[in-house]
This record gives structure tokens, sequence and C-alpha cells, in this order.
């Protein structure tokens, strides 16, 4: 949606969840003192208002299609950066902040949907703490491990019988993760928020259902293309040491 210095924050919040996070990141109110013009909002915080409307249209942007890589001919080392820069690095920080917004809403709420929030809350803590774990290993073991693949000289300890473990045991948590985004939809009747919800309580849904559609595509990015060529080129180099 289209906003100017007029705009209510709290409508702005409604109609574009994923400004949210800035209005969370300068401490701007949006959710039940949301009903306030943008500028008005800006000028209370000391805030440029084209600084922050410059940062929550490219927040609006960021939820527009994009037309991704080549990544079956990629470097393997762009591939990494791009799942770092791109999941893991967003990851570190969505994660607490929708942890924070599903603390909120539960202190909220939790009595009136004590069947859907409070399974929501146990299964988001398990997941995120999960995914935290598993972004580490994979950033400090296996990432180093496949770049090395493409430097000139391939070390023996990055060939196959070394990253086929570590491959197989992030695939298995891959698979936990998706049962557990599974049980979060299903829990939440596929995010749909009760009639009466209020933006926080709104944009904690939207969060969430972002958050699976973006690990649908980290997963797939991982076990589908980066493991399957680690693995291949891995293999390549042994052959060709062996001749």
């Amino acid at each position: 949606m289209d906003f100017t210095r007029d705009t209510l924050v709290a409508d702005l919040a409604a109609g574009e969840p994923a400004t949210i996070k800035v209005f969370e990141r300068h401490g701007i109110e949006f959710c039940c003192g949301g009903r306030v013009p943008l500028g008005e909002a800006c000028a209370r915080k000391g805030l440029e208002y084209e600084t922050i409307a410059a940062e929550l249209r490219q927040a609006i942007e960021s939820t527009r299609p994009w037309q991704p890589a080549n990544w079956q001919e990629a470097p393997l080392g762009m591939l990494i950066d791009h799942i770092q820069r791109r999941y893991h690095n967003v990851l570190r920080e969505e994660l607490p902040r929708l942890a924070r917004m599903l603390d909120r809403v539960v202190t909220r709420h939790g009595e009136q949907l004590p069947d859907t929030l409070l399974p929501l809350r146990d299964t988001f803590r398990s997941f995120q703490q999960e995914l935290l774990s598993h972004m580490q290993k994979e950033d400090t073991v296996l990432f180093p491990a496949i770049r090395a693949l493409e430097r000139p000289v391939a070390r023996r300890e990055v060939w196959p019988d070394v990253l086929e473990g570590p491959i197989a045991a992030m695939e298995h948590e891959h698979a936990s993760a998706g049962e557990a985004l599974a049980r979060m939809r299903d829990v939440t009747h596929g995010y749909a928020p009760p009639e009466w919800a209020c933006p926080t309580f709104r944009g904690l849904y939207y969060g969430l259902a972002a958050l699976e559609s973006d690990m649908h595509v980290h997963v797939h990015l991982e076990n589908n293309i980066l493991f399957p060529r680690a693995t291949a080129l891995a293999r390549s180099r042994a052959a060709d040491a062996a001749v």
C-alpha cells in the first residue's frame, strides 16, 4: 500500500505487516497506540520521516517476488554467501523478534486461546533453539568444508567420506524443523488470526507465515542444490586424486 506522512501507523502495520519490524526497531508504537500519523510518530521519537519512510519501503519491497540467480551453476561459495546473508543472518534477528511478539500475545491473549497460543509458544521455543544451533554448525563446520572444495587444491578431509556425515545430520535437522513448522501451522489453523486480533497478534501470525515460507526456500537451496553439488564435487576431487 502507498503511504504518506498522514498515514496512521496502525493502518500501515495492518496493511503491510512487513513494516512492523521497522516500527519495533525504532520504538514506534504500532499496536494499541498506533492511531497516530506516521509523520507525527517520527517527530515524537526525534526521527527523520524520510529515513524511516525509506526503511519502510525497503521492508515492503523485500516481500515482493524476486528472480533468483542460477544456483545450479553459480560457485558454491556464492551460494553459501547468499544462504548466510539472506537466511542465516535474517533468522538470527527475526527469531528473537518473533519470540518477543509471541510472548506479548500469550501474555495478553493466552487465557482466551490456551489451546492455540500455549502449544504455539512451546513449539516455537524449541524450533528457535534448535535452528540457531543448526545454523551455527553449518556456518562453522559444514560451510567452510564446502568452500574448501573450490580452492585450487582441496584438502583430503573435505572429500566425500567427511562431508556425508555432516550433510546427513543437517538434512535430518531440516526434517525436524519442517515438522515443527507444520505443527505451528496446524495449531494456528493456517495462521488465521481471530477477527478481534490486535495488530501485534496479526503481525505475529504474518511473521510466522513468512518464516515458514522462507524456511521452505532456505531448506530447498541446501538439500536440493548445495548439498548434492558439494557431494558431487567432493567425489570428483577424490576420483581425480586417485588417478
